[in-house]
């Protein structure tokens, strides 16, 4: 059996110099968030020429080489990538599976191609130059084994097609790639070097029994699976037909309540079709488009997989709502009537998972608070305000107070599990932006504040305590006071050296 692996390096990575072209010649990196505390994930040659490795944080990389490039990579936006090169590599074989544990890897059926393709070589050369049209590069290799293909395809730093022969050949070939080549833990790395092992066949040379025992479960896995002792068969994703409807409107319709018939009647015959399935619904995608050429896509995702045509309609409905009147904003605003702004062309789009059944309990407890009506309620919040109406906040490794958290959006609610105190908390409200507090610019730090004291404003202060850093991008030096005020406000405040300014940081209640 013939099978073919196609590697993409550094996909995320590659994915961000797409979005960035002109940081093709610079030093460029991924990193989990675009922050001093973050963490570099991926680096390109001349940002590993500079020591700048997978694990540091952003300042320190940024310290290594000053002229550094990095941005962020949402989860998301890689899986969408890897579903549409999914899309784009179905048309060379029906079997694709790509990696469920490293972005940016498939494995390829190659086996009875050719009545279609002159050669294995000539087909390998095509999958790359489509990679390559959809604006990635890759290696293509096409061999015998699931490990031995993607061995070699990591083992070329210029990504090429390459076709093995026989499967001996294909055995010594993988047997002399670096294991720093295929993603090996750094430590388990380093001691393997320490012993002069440093390829792949030098590591298959050990015993299995005493690598587990030396190096751990994962690296035992990765000699078994290297060895042919766990190789899998290829496990294609398979194609799935996508559920949607497409209405063509003979005139531009702006009616919220005809626009949701239509819409109603839609889903309504999709939501049979997952039915017969075994599915429900997780997903709804609507596109519109209006007769001045102007397009929109709306994504909607009820608390649960359901096939609840209310709850549904409802989601809809709303984000509809807000969609048209948005839309006739505009058409205020640009002075033309209301009827030019009308939609022609409407698409529904449902994605369903299995449904899954369980079997009530015999006697109903209602909990004091429903957790799934609140998260049919932040359903119809996103909704109607977007995805990223609903958020929470975490808790992030940061220099300066702002720094110290992030908003990330609200995937699930879970019960509040409280614990007695004997003294309650006190809140710290933070401002997102600290609020100058001082008109005026003064070297002396407690002026301003001496000022208020003698006024009568402020009755009680406490620091400084002092904050200061950001060398990797911009000095800062704070002088925090907690500031109490004549009506009882507890201020939380900061003297900035190098703006010589009062702001304030948020208030304590």
């Amino acid at each position: 059996m013939r099978i073919a692996c196609v590697s993409l390096p550094e996909f995320p990575l590659q994915l961000l110099l797409r979005k960035h072209p002109g940081w093709s010649d610079h030093p460029v990196s991924v990193v989990d968030r675009d922050a001093a505390q973050g963490v570099v994930l991926w680096s390109n040659e001349r940002a590993r020429a500079s020591r700048v490795l997978p694990g540091l944080r952003y300042a320190a990389a940024l310290s290594l080489d000053p002229n550094l490039h990095a941005g962020e990579v949402p989860a998301a936006e890689i899986q969408s990538a890897i579903d549409s090169l999914t899309e784009v590599l179905r048309f060379y074989t029906p079997d694709v599976e790509p990696s469920e544990t490293e972005a940016g890897v498939f494995w390829l059926g190659a086996s009875g191609l050719s009545l279609l393709y002159p050669s294995l070589r000539k087909w390998a050369a095509w999958v790359g130059g489509e990679v390559a049209r959809a604006g990635f590069h890759a290696a293509v290799v096409v061999g015998f084994s699931r490990f031995g293909t993607y061995a070699l395809a990591r083992s070329d730093p210029n990504p090429r097609a390459v076709v093995v022969d026989t499967e001996s050949e294909e055995r010594e070939r993988a047997s002399i790639v670096a294991l720093d080549r295929l993603g090996v833990d750094p430590d388990v790395r380093e001691t393997l070097a320490k012993l002069g092992v440093s390829t792949l066949g030098e590591f298959l040379a050990l015993p299995a029994t005493g690598v587990r025992t030396r190096f751990g479960a994962e690296a035992h896995r990765m000699h078994r699976i290297a060895s042919g002792e766990l190789a899998a068969p290829l496990q294609p994703r398979l194609a799935r037909e996508p559920v949607a409807a497409t209405v063509h409107l003979d005139y531009a319709e702006n009616d919220l309540e005809r626009l949701m018939a239509l819409i109603d009647r839609s889903i309504q015959s999709l939501a049979r079709t997952l039915d017969e399935r075994g599915e429900v619904l997780r997903t709804i995608a609507i596109q519109l488009e209006f007769d001045d050429g102007a397009k929109t896509a709306e994504r909607l995702e009820p608390a649960s997989p359901t096939l609840d045509m209310t709850q549904i309609i409802e989601l809809v409905r709303l984000r509809l709502t807000g969609v048209l009147a948005a839309r006739a904003a505009q058409s205020r605003e640009s002075g033309a009537t209301a009827r030019a702004h009308g939609v022609t062309d409407l698409r529904v789009e449902i994605d369903g998972v299995a449904a899954s059944h369980s079997q009530p309990d015999l006697f109903d407890k209602k909990p004091r608070r429903d957790l799934a009506a609140a998260a049919r309620a932040i359903a119809r919040v996103r909704a109607e305000l977007g995805a990223g109406a609903v958020v929470k906040a975490v808790l992030r490794d940061g220099h300066l107070p702002e720094a110290r958290f992030d908003w990330e959006p609200v995937a699930s609610l879970e019960a509040p599990q409280p614990r007695a105190v004997r003294h309650p908390p006190l809140v710290r409200r933070i401002f997102a932006r600290p609020i100058p507090f001082s008109p005026s610019r003064r070297r002396d730090a407690e002026a301003e504040l001496l000022k208020h004291i003698d006024q009568g404003t402020v009755r009680e202060t406490f620091g400084p305590y002092i904050v200061s850093g950001g060398w990797w991008t911009r000095e800062v030096q704070r002088e925090y006071y907690f500031v109490r005020t004549s009506n009882g406000r507890a201020l939380w405040m900061f003297y900035d050296r190098p703006r010589m300014g009062w702001f304030i940081q948020g208030e304590v209640e």
